[in-house]
């Protein structure tokens, strides 16, 4: 069973609370809870709460007794919105400062499936490669460079429209 807990406008930018749920994600809880421990961010800190409330939550509402079998599938932080702040400067000038925020969610699951837990998010798809197509006829060979200057025309001044240059004299 699927079990989320979510924290939503916290005071950590996205971008920085996704360096740290990237390290926890498809872990055990045991080992996500010990990593977030000795990480020295401040995101960590606030993580570990929501990671804390997710296994409370599937203890509490869908009877999970051995919290060892619980893994972190999924684990994102949305932009949330930002606070503006004006930061007055020198010879009337403003800095604008945009305080940010996030939304953190975190689902844990004690289901044990065929495939590996997700390592990275599903949106970071990675490509595989399209089949060569059949090779096709060979197409005429490209001319040597002496021959297509030999068909180009010769490009004079007065072809090109322009006029001679300032300084130099007509001959």
């Amino acid at each position: 069973m699927i079990t989320t807990a979510r924290a939503r406008f916290l005071r950590v930018s996205a971008r920085k609370a996704r360096l740290v749920l990237d390290q926890i994600r498809g872990k055990a809880v045991g080992d996500a809870l010990a990593t977030l421990e000795f990480t020295p961010r401040a995101a960590a800190r606030l993580i570990e709460k929501v990671l804390r409330s997710a296994v409370a939550n599937a203890e509490h509402n869908h009877q999970v007794r051995n919290l060892d079998d619980l893994r972190v599938v999924k684990a994102i932080a949305d932009g949330g919105p930002s606070m503006k702040r004006v930061q007055p400067r020198a010879m009337g000038r403003a800095f604008f400062i945009k305080h940010r925020t996030s939304h953190l969610t975190i689902a844990v699951s004690d289901e044990t499936s065929g495939r590996p837990p997700l390592t990275r998010p599903r949106h970071w798809r990675v490509r595989t490669p399209q089949a060569v197509p059949a090779a096709a006829p060979a197409a005429a060979p490209a001319q040597a460079p002496a021959a297509r200057a030999a068909k180009a025309p010769a490009r004079t001044a007065a072809a090109r429209g322009s006029r001679p240059r300032k300084g130099k004299e007509k001959k």
